[in-house]
């Protein structure tokens, strides 16, 4: 993909222009929130919760992972209800995030961005493993902003700028500059990455998932943003209704008492199999057989993406220098 193009970017998840800068389309975005007077904030934990109300007695609704952008809508008593960049809102500990200031530009939302490839990536203060313990350990997805880079294509440390503006080192090994749309094929071997990895209510990241979360991650590196929860997925436009018997690699499967209520989804990868992040027998991420029983009595649904236009097809992208 050519300089002036972007693949999926959490500060612009309804924004891919082609022939847009992502400079341009944050200054743009700055001067949205700028005029409507709404405060914009990056989240400074590894993994925060987002829950249904300003207490920790409240259930977890979703999650935001580290350096993700968020949208104040409300404040009280220590706490802020956000907004998301799937749309999906919240609140959190004030004490989890960093409000910006007008001036600020949104964090690692344009120039050089290191994305996190590994299940998990510990962050540095210096580049050398063995001196001080890290400074702070992100999932998989987070986005840095990248200070400098080795004159060696060989070099193993890129340091990077954290949200809250302490400076940090980060292995090339555990990064790509360069993120790409996947294609299906690669998806499902993506997916099978997380096996085992723990299952959360209301989770978004390595460090847990719940259900619909992992299916909207894996249909993120397709460079979509789908619905959070799994029955608006169900409802989404981009998805078509599959019979049960001319099921895909690719497709999503729907559970729950009926299709008016569906409570559970997991990709199709084949052979009667599909993966997903549940609670039954072991609470992780795990293949299931639509044969047993449970999942025979439960599916209600299937979904298949709609063909996009050849220009939206997957696609290498060449990260945009500042």
């Amino acid at each position: 993909m050519a300089r002036g193009q972007c693949v999926y970017n959490p500060c612009f998840p309804r924004y891919v222009f082609p022939g847009t800068t992502e400079r341009a389309m944050a200054v743009l975005l700055w001067l949205v929130l700028a005029l409507s007077g709404t405060e914009a904030g990056v989240v400074l934990k590894p993994v925060a919760n987002l829950y249904s109300a300003p207490t920790e007695d409240a259930d977890v609704v979703t999650q935001a992972i580290y350096g993700t952008p968020v949208t104040l809508v409300e404040k009280k008593e220590g706490w802020a209800k956000v907004t998301m960049p799937d749309e999906y809102s919240g609140w959190i500990p004030l004490g989890s995030i960093k409000v910006q200031a007008e001036s600020e530009r949104l964090y690692a939302c344009c120039g050089r961005v290191a994305q996190v490839e590994s299940l998990f990536a510990n962050v540095y203060r210096e580049p050398e493993v063995t001196r001080h313990q890290p400074l702070v350990t992100v999932p998989f997805e987070t986005r840095l902003e990248v200070v400098a880079e080795p004159e060696r294509e060989e070099g193993r440390w890129l340091q990077v700028r954290l949200p809250d503006g302490r400076p940090g080192w980060i292995q090339r090994g555990d990064i790509t500059l360069e993120p790409r749309q996947l294609s299906i094929k690669e998806t499902i071997e993506l997916a099978r990455r997380f096996l085992g990895l723990p299952y959360f209510w209301g989770g978004t990241s390595t460090f847990g998932y719940d259900c619909s979360g992992f299916m909207q991650m894996l249909y993120r590196r397709q460079g979509l943003l789908m619905p959070r929860d799994a029955a608006p997925q169900s409802r989404w436009p981009k998805l078509q209704p599959v019979p049960f018997n001319k099921l895909r690699p690719g497709d999503l499967l729907y559970f729950g008492r009926s299709p008016e209520k569906i409570t559970h989804t997991g990709m199709y990868i084949g052979h009667g199999q599909f993966i997903n992040a549940t609670t039954y027998q072991h609470p992780v991420v795990q293949i299931s057989r639509l044969k047993e029983p449970r999942w025979t009595k439960l599916l209600v649904a299937a979904r298949r993406l709609r063909e996009r236009p050849a220009a939206q097809a997957p696609q290498r992208a060449a990260a945009s220098a500042k």
